[in-house]
């Protein structure tokens, strides 16, 4: 009866006696401890390498030069104070933050100023051992694809990283929410090389990023949802990219978003030289485009094209509001490579290119139906700046209750969205700071 006892016990205090604050040593199987840092351990990675599945690793406020590496299942990360809890590379390290084992939690913190990721969470031992990261993503080369299983990054801010801010590659499973990106040299928030990803992005914002969400050969269950993606120079992309494994994407859902104004200069240039654009489909397949507010991109509010030998196909367009942006709707197919059985219907917009796009392209078609192609005077993107040089982000919400809830537990598999719950985001969220919500 003791034993059983002691192995439900959750000790919300310093982790002391016996162990020299370890939280091992000679704790009863089943006991979960708080390792407190630096009260119980000096740095945020002496913590975590000695805490135990089910452990809350806590942080005070300060800023911490360090790369943590999560190798032990089911840990929560989490600052006490989002904006005080800050883990800064210096641009000596490449990630802040890598999460190599599953059901980890990362939640109510800062990552910034490294070389190539604030949050990596990942499967592929190459890429968690530092493989240098190229635009769109690792090349893991002849590694074979090994799927991290559960994750959940909560209230984070990523800003000013050389890569991406919060990146998962072949991992499944996942959350990523309510966090902010900003200052990605490639993206704010990508996910790649999953299939079925299963996998959902809700409630945060991007602004101030090369890209503000970029999926690439992430398939299945993939839902984008209630996100604010505002200021960048491209908003959103979904394509299929040789350079990662998985290929073609296919079957993701981009739901209730707000897609607006990117094209900001003061922002990192994006590598393909992408300007202006609300959601790019690069040789993506079977994404649904759901009720999402696209407005004010200069270039166009969404794009399909084919990407190298890839075509898109069977994208469906639905129940988006389009306003003030150069082309509401444009595809275009500038090799051989075409696209087929890629419709619109429900939405409203003003201007495609080819024209008529809403007529002659409705859903439901016939399949195999090629999907026609046209060009509009696309601008010519600016230069940008470094992205240690992005504009500093202003104060972010908390996470609820941070230094006194335990850990948290991450589903196996997480409840996806129901897609018809989700409404059309307010015009009065093009306003500078308001959030989305899906709910």
């Amino acid at each position: 009866m003791v034993a059983a006892v002691l192995g439900a016990l959750t000790l919300v205090v310093g982790c002391t006696g016996g162990d020299g604050g370890s939280g091992k040593g000679r704790r009863p199987s089943g006991v979960r401890v708080t390792i407190r840092v630096p009260a119980d351990a000096p740095t945020i990675s002496a913590a975590v390498s000695s805490a135990r599945p089910g452990d809350l690793v806590l942080v005070a406020p300060g800023v911490y030069h360090e790369s943590v590496k999560i190798g032990t299942a089911r840990i929560t990360l989490r600052g006490a104070s989002r904006d005080k809890v800050v883990i800064d590379g210096r641009l000596q390290q490449p990630n802040g933050v890598v999460v190599a084992a599953p059901g980890v939690a990362v939640e109510n913190l800062t990552v910034e100023n490294n070389t190539q990721n604030g949050v990596l969470v990942t499967g592929s031992a190459k890429a968690a051992g530092g493989l240098p990261g190229h635009s769109g993503g690792y090349d893991t080369g002849d590694e074979p694809v090994t799927f991290l299983k559960s994750f959940l990054v909560s209230y984070v801010t990523a800003t000013r990283n050389g890569l991406y801010g919060i990146y998962a590659f072949s991992a499944q499973n996942g959350v990523i929410e309510h966090s902010y990106t900003s200052g990605g040299a490639d993206s704010g928030i990508y996910v790649g090389q999953c299939k079925p990803c299963h996998t959902v992005v809700r409630d945060n914002v991007a602004e101030l990023n090369a890209v503000g969400y970029e999926g690439t050969n992430a398939s299945g269950d993939m839902y984008v949802v209630g996100n604010r993606l505002v200021g960048n120079r491209v908003g959103l992309t979904t394509d299929s990219d040789h350079q990662e494994k998985l290929l073609p994407q296919r079957g993701a859902v981009i739901a209730g978003n707000l897609i607006a104004a990117n094209q900001q200069r003061a922002t990192p240039e994006q590598a393909d030289g992408g300007w202006g654009t609300g959601i790019g489909i690069d040789g993506g397949s079977d994404n649904r485009f759901i009720r999402n507010r696209i407005a004010d991109n200069s270039n166009a509010g969404l794009v399909i094209t084919a990407t190298a030998d890839m075509p898109p196909v069977g994208n469906q367009i639905l129940d988006n509001t389009f306003t003030g942006n150069g082309v509401d709707v444009g595809w275009t197919f500038p090799t051989a490579t075409r696209g087929r059985d890629n419709c619109l219907r429900g939405n409203d917009l003003r201007t495609t290119v080819p024209a008529r796009l809403a007529a002659t392209a409705a859903c439901p078609l016939p399949a195999k139906s090629p999907s026609p192609a046209g060009r509009w005077a696309m601008p010519t993107a600016p230069g940008g700046i470094p992205f240690t040089e992005v504009a500093a982000p202003g104060p972010q919400p908390q996470f609820p209750h941070a230094s006194t809830t335990g850990a948290t537990a991450v589903p196996a598999v997480p409840a996806l969205p129901d897609t018809a719950g989700i409404p059309l985001p307010s015009a009065s969220l093009l306003a500078a700071g308001a959030r989305v919500q899906t709910s």
